[in-house]
């Protein structure tokens, strides 16, 4: 996978067997917006976001090795954990990549951040900032000014 803070890595075809088991399991679902908070509390069970860590752990932004991030649980930046979100929310059969879109903000106005905007129906979308939430974001808001 080749790596672009801007724009939407390739999803893989091939899914470390946990993360394949669950996204299987996803298909049984009867919405969308179910599906997303299913994800959302599997990825937030396993990964969060840390500040120090951001800019402490710089360097792993650039290993995209899916079977590596899935192996390390705990910290990871925004765009890898928007990144699983996203495999997963496409591998249930219930989104399309139309549906989903790379957002940003400034965290504390200086600091570039990443979240996703999910398409839900043709008049709902939501928020959805996984990396926040230790820091009090909930489910449909995102990192933004001092709101983190």
């Amino acid at each position: 996978m080749c790596f672009n803070l801007f724009s939407k890595a390739k999803i893989p075809s091939k899914l470390p067997s946990e993360m394949q088991e669950f996204a299987n399991s996803l298909k049984k679902s009867r919405s969308k917006e179910v599906v997303l908070r299913e994800v959302y509390n599997f990825i937030s069970n396993r990964y969060r976001g840390y500040r120090g860590l951001t800019y402490l752990r710089f360097f792993e932004l650039f290993d995209l090795n899916l079977n590596r991030i899935w192996s390390k649980p705990g910290f990871l930046h925004c765009p890898k954990i928007n990144l699983l979100i996203r495999i997963l929310l496409i591998k249930s059969k219930m989104f399309k990549e139309d549906d989903i879109k790379l957002k940003w903000s400034f965290v504390w106005y200086i600091s570039p951040h990443q979240y996703l905007q999910i398409k839900i129906s043709k008049n709902k979308t939501i928020n959805v900032d996984l990396w926040g939430k230790p820091y009090g974001v909930k489910f449909g808001d995102y990192c933004h000014g001092f709101n983190s």
